[in-house]
């Protein structure tokens, strides 16, 4: 595939996680910051957003599966998680934690169960496409360094 075949489908991914909402303009300012002095810029923040969310979503599940739920505790995982999402443009997966919040303050254990699997519905939707945009980007790279050879 030539380089220029993979950055339209780079961008082509791009558009449609904007489309679908995925997206807001959050990581458009993101995209703006990665220049030829940081070419990673943008896999390393998203590398760092799973793995964040990841840490978060799995001690989500271990304190929603306690008898007694510690519902400060749980907030503030899911703000956490709501802060990130928010950092990197993670729009749909912001919103859900915005509902689960709200499960949270009302000290509702069935809909906090419910708001965690759409948050992690959201979470691995985007990361599937994460997924993707990090192949592509290296492969872009990997294609521009055999260009400098």
């Amino acid at each position: 595939m030539s380089l220029m075949a993979l950055r339209e489908q780079l961008n082509g991914l791009v558009n449609s996680m904007f489309l679908e909402g995925l997206l807001d303009d959050q990581f458009e300012q993101l995209q703006m910051l990665q220049d030829e002095s940081s070419p990673g810029f943008i896999a390393e923040l998203i590398t760092l957003f799973c793995g964040d969310s990841e840490r978060i979503l799995a001690e989500l599940t271990k304190l929603l599966d306690q008898a007694v739920v510690d519902y400060q505790k749980v907030d503030a995982f899911v703000h956490q998680l709501k802060g990130s999402s928010s950092s990197v443009g993670a729009q749909h997966v912001k919103l859900a934690c915005v509902q689960f919040r709200q499960f949270c303050e009302e000290h509702n254990k069935e809909g906090c169960l419910r708001a965690l699997n759409v948050v992690k519905h959201e979470y691995y939707l985007l990361r599937g496409k994460f997924d993707t945009m990090l192949q592509l980007e290296q492969r872009i790279q990997a294609y521009e360094s055999k260009q400098q050879i």
